[in-house]
């Protein structure tokens, strides 16, 4: 384990600095409140930080680690998944033209949220992600059609997240130029936008890098379960597939 620099370690470099009021766990292991996310990651691998987190993963459900390399797995938990992920970030965005209405979404926009989440899969999201950064989406006749915003907000960088577009809306260009939207917000704010992709995604990654992200390195995203349960899909964080159309989902 190494994590000089703050994406080497991104959730635990969050939920120790800007996210610390959403950790939950201790200085051996911390994982991200439930209702916002599934995200963990230990202080270290040594074996009182694994027991630790450990305790922090539910009965019926999964906390998913972000690291350098596929992470020891402590007694008791088993893996549900691991894959490489590339890790990419921004210093400039190239200019897109949206053109449609990007409108703000919050509290009140919730259900949609969660509702459009769950049937596209855009990576993790529970009833609270939305809190996690701003959001933005795209509406036709009052329904939300597609979104994009912020997830994990380690010191001077934020990531972009939440990238979904309902299937009878995909091919209008709804996800790039929203995501566009988001990460210039966060270069205007002085950070830089990063991202994560899994790592065959070509598709989504030569988008990506055309918006003007590039790999800073690969990662590993693993997902851990008690032995004894049957982790569901919820939240859409278990391995899968690149979607058809132009919804290329971030993790």
């Amino acid at each position: 384990m190494h994590g000089g620099h703050p994406l080497d370690r991104p959730v635990w470099s969050a939920l120790t600095t800007r996210q610390a009021d959403l950790a939950q766990g201790d200085a051996r292991a911390l994982r991200i409140d439930p209702a916002y996310g599934l995200f963990a990651a230990p202080a270290d691998y040594a074996p009182a930080s694994l027991a630790a987190l450990a305790a922090l993963v539910p009965a019926d459900g999964v906390i998913g680690l972000v690291e350098l390399e596929t992470p020891p797995v402590p007694a008791g938990l088993t893996m549900v998944s691991t894959a490489l992920c590339h890790q990419m970030l921004a210093d400039r965005i190239a200019p897109r033209q949206a053109n449609f209405p990007i409108v703000p979404l919050g509290d009140s926009d919730a259900p949609e949220m969660l509702a459009l989440a769950t049937l596209t899969k855009p990576g993790p999201f529970f009833a609270r992600t939305h809190r996690l950064g701003r959001f933005v989406g795209a509406k036709v006749d009052g329904r939300l059609v597609a979104m994009a915003g912020e997830r994990l907000q380690p010191m001077g960088f934020t990531e972009v997240s939440g990238v979904c577009t309902h299937p009878d809306h995909r091919g209008r260009g709804y996800a790039a130029a929203l995501m566009a939207h988001v990460a210039e917000r966060i270069l205007a704010r002085g950070e830089t936008p990063f991202l994560h992709s899994y790592s065959d995604n070509d598709g989504a990654i030569a988008l990506y890098e055309r918006m003007g992200f590039r790999l800073r390195r690969q990662v590993s995203y693993t997902l851990l379960a008690r032995d004894s349960s049957d982790p569901p899909p919820q939240g859409g964080g278990v391995r899968r597939s690149l979607t058809e159309g132009e919804d290329r989902h971030v993790l």
